[in-house]
């Protein structure tokens, strides 16, 4: 290795040590994401370890959630980020999991672009920097390396293809199923693996047997470790929730549309940032390949660079509303999102644009200028994303001021009885913050719960979904949102102390909400037909350090 590669390596590491500081220094004062993450996952983990069915069977539940979620719905006890929540306090764990997650993100695609995509000693400021920026990039916390782990896994197939593994390799294949998701990120890397593979067999005659092995090692071991997904998904014979999801129903026009927003801007559980300076670097390098002779590293990038545009496209038309009619007859076609093999897309992004620096690199000198100056402002931009910068800016509260774990003890005892012994629903905030604090709710954000249960739940809000066609087709077609829907609120679900809003006609029906076992019902907002509808005000509760004012009503 070379000394500027040493010396940018060296930097690499300080940058990245600096991007993950906020956690460490602000702790439980640190501002990270709200929306899938402090608002679902992070209340998952809690609530699943404090429940003691960890190591649940099958046919277990977890009582604390809408009267019995079944344990299935938090997924593998053998998924290492479980263990980090297990073993540490929550901004602890979440800490490290992002530490772990952006350090392999980084180790992954420097040895993929070293060993099989820019082997030269030259391209050492494109290796690093690359690597650096895709170790940045905003991913989903809980995802862990279900995206960014993809360069680490290719690093180790293409090694393995070519027959130059060692132990190294087989070791990366074995332990990124513990740290990564089947059906957030590998199913789909596999997938293409397996494309490989049969590419190699049926074009080049080389059916490669280590490659096989590599891949059906990999997939037994997600398979295993996710066993309750696959109960779930293939054997336990109960509908769910996804069984009246409503996915595809755009027009061809639209699906054109969303092709382009998703090229362009990406999705929120797969945030790249490239549309600002890594795509018109793509197009720059397309533009100049178009006019020269096509080497190895041309064809790569083009290849790279049409996949792009068929991720997007597929992800947008996967809800072209033709698919309907086959996804009716066909349930697996619902209950599993296809359309996530735009989650390659992070890989295959930051490839081609390690690529697309390269074939520019090879311009003359106004052009090769161009290699340290998008890398820095790529590097500049996602350093902007960064949590606390960007939250912080955004208003959102911080995690401890989100949990507020302080106010919701002293409403705790105010109630003053065992929490198992009632049942809460929360309306203008979300329900994760209760079951965080160990109230039992009949509210809840999970992706996989009983068809029976939204039906009773639903019978709770049908009069506020009736006011409102957007909140009724969110819940009634998607539905994991099971929230006390208020159509005055609409799809907000973050109403602070600073807040002027107010619920005047609020129309859940409390007798059904007493039939499922509710009991208090804690709002952010005054509900101020709260006793035509037979609710109680208790009290408003609020301190310094919460975001929050929590009125509480009791169901007469």
């Amino acid at each position: 290795m070379e000394r500027n590669e040493r010396k940018a390596l060296i930097a690499a590491w300080i940058i990245l040590a600096a991007y993950l500081s906020p956690l460490y220094l602000l702790g439980e004062h640190a501002h990270i994401r709200v929306h899938d993450n402090m608002d679902s996952n992070i209340a998952w983990y809690r609530v699943l370890v404090r429940s003691g069915e960890l190591f649940g069977p099958i046919d277990a539940v977890i009582p604390q959630v809408i009267n019995g979620l079944p344990r299935n719905a938090f997924g593998t006890e053998f998924s290492g980020i479980v263990w980090l929540h297990a073993l540490f306090p929550s901004m602890v764990a979440y800490a490290l999991s992002q530490t772990i997650t952006r350090i392999f993100a980084f180790l992954g695609m420097y040895w993929l672009l070293r060993r099989h995509f820019l082997p030269n000693p030259e391209s050492w400021l494109i290796r690093v920097g690359v690597s650096l920026a895709f170790a940045l990039t905003p991913f989903w916390p809980s995802g862990m390396l279900s995206t960014l782990g993809m360069p680490l896994a290719l690093w180790a197939f293409l090694s393995i293809r070519k027959g130059e593994a060692t132990w190294k390799e087989w070791l990366a294949i074995i332990l990124l199923p513990f740290y990564a998701s089947f059906v957030l990120g590998f199913f789909f890397f596999l997938a293409a693996m397996g494309a490989v593979w049969l590419f190699d067999g049926v074009v080049r005659r080389q059916w490669n047997k280590r490659l096989f092995a590599a891949i059906v090692l990999m997939t037994s071991l997600f398979l295993a470790i996710e066993y309750r997904l696959v109960y779930s998904l293939v054997f336990d014979g109960e509908p769910t929730s996804r069984n009246e999801f409503l996915s595809s129903r755009l027009s061809f026009l639209h699906c054109l549309r969303l092709t382009l927003k998703n090229y362009v801007l990406g999705h929120t559980h797969v945030m790249t940032v490239h549309g600002l300076i890594i795509l018109p670097v793509l197009w720059a390098a397309f533009f100049l390949v178009w006019r020269r002779q096509r080497g190895p590293l041309e064809r790569r990038f083009l290849l790279l660079f049409w996949l792009n545009i068929a991720l997007s496209a597929w992800y947008a038309f996967w809800f072209y509303k033709g698919w309907q009619p086959l996804k009716e007859r066909i349930s697996l076609l619902n209950t599993f999102n296809f359309a996530r093999f735009h989650f390659l897309r992070p890989m295959v992004i930051y490839l081609d644009f390690a690529l697309a620096l390269q074939i520019i690199a090879k311009e003359r000198a106004a052009w090769r200028r161009l290699v340290p100056i998008a890398l820095t402002l790529q590097l500049l931009l996602l350093g902007g994303f960064n949590e606390e910068i960007r939250y912080r800016l955004a208003g959102t509260p911080s995690f401890e001021q989100f949990y507020s774990e302080h106010l919701f003890s002293e409403i705790k005892r105010y109630i003053g009885k065992p929490v198992s012994s009632y049942r809460v629903a929360s309306v203008g905030l979300h329900p994760a913050i209760a079951q965080y604090n160990g109230f039992y709710t009949l509210d809840t954000y999970n992706n996989f719960y009983p068809l029976s249960y939204k039906r009773q739940f639903r019978r709770i809000i049908a009069k506020e979904l009736d006011k409102n066609p957007v909140l009724k087709d969110y819940f009634d077609h998607w539905g994991n949102r099971v929230y006390l829907f208020s159509a005055e609120l609409g799809k907000h679900y973050m109403f602070t102390k600073r807040s002027h809003k107010v619920i005047h006609h609020f129309e859940i029906n409390t007798k059904a909400f007493k039939q499922l076992g509710g009991k208090y019902i804690f709002s952010s907002v005054p509900i101020m037909n709260a006793r035509d509808i037979h609710l109680r005000f208790l009290r408003a509760f609020t301190d310094r350090q919460s975001v929050w004012k929590i009125y509480v009503y009791e169901v007469e």
